[in-house]
């Protein structure tokens, strides 16, 4: 882990996973598949891990006032359910085909969205859905960091303010990094190298956390919601592709 090409990557992607807990979840996806192409994917996570865990502690702290009560505690607990599939299934489950079936999911609900011609009201938090897609978040995320995809598409058509939506996702996913932890260390992924690492790329992910803020604060609502489903179509062919390959 060195050279102008690997600290270039985990720069960026560093950064990806800072404005990701600033309020664009989408775009933290990006980071695994980025350093993944100087590294494994496994070390890749492994490393990245650490930078999720510092960069919630800011995310947690802008957002604090701000997220929806009910949504979490549908989510929470779910999620940490999904996160212990994943470590019971570590041995057993293609990361590949986990990312293609996430990657089919979040493409073809972006597309729904973006593709149809009118504006349904907002649903109400179900329980069962949100059981359901919590339990897909906690288990993607832990296997490849990509819980967004699932979380989206039980809360996208919740129709929340953006800094609600903002807040509410920046809480669940530090709660998911945070129960992965323990896993992660089990299986060996947060070795002194890589916290020695991901320690250097800590101060460019907490500055990217206040430029995902504000950038959140400054854009229209509706322009905001249309690029994260942008993002998550793209980030979900993003997955297609790299499990087909």
């Amino acid at each position: 882990m060195d050279g102008f090409g690997f600290w270039a990557l985990a720069v960026t992607a560093s950064v990806l996973v800072g404005m990701s807990k600033g309020g664009l979840p989408v775009v933290g996806m990006m980071s695994v598949p980025l350093l993944s192409l100087v590294i494994s994917p496994v070390t890749a996570a492994g490393l990245l891990l650490p930078i999720y865990v510092v960069s919630d502690l800011f995310g947690l702290y802008a957002y604090r006032r701000e997220f929806d009560t009910r949504v979490l505690k549908i989510l929470i607990p779910a999620s940490a359910i999904g996160v212990l599939l994943g470590w019971m299934t570590a041995s057993m489950v293609s990361e590949a085909v986990v990312g293609g079936l996430v990657g089919l999911i979040g493409a073809a609900f972006a597309a729904n969205l973006l593709l149809r011609r009118s504006d349904p009201p907002a649903r109400v938090a179900k329980v069962t859905p949100g059981m359901f897609w919590g339990v897909a978040t906690g288990f993607t995320s832990f296997v490849s960091h990509a819980g967004a995809p699932p979380y989206q598409v039980y809360v996208l058509p919740l129709k929340m303010p953006k800094t609600v939506f903002a807040g509410t996702s920046t809480i669940l996913f530090a709660w998911i990094n945070a129960v992965k932890l323990i896993p992660y260390a089990a299986l060996g992924q947060l070795s002194p190298e890589n916290l020695k690492v991901a320690a250097w790329l800590m101060l460019p992910a907490a500055l990217a956390v206040l430029a995902g803020y504000r950038l959140v604060r400054v854009l229209p609502q509706e322009l905001f919601f249309r690029l994260v489903t942008w993002a998550l179509l793209l980030v979900s062919l993003r997955l297609i592709w790299q499990a087909v390959a």
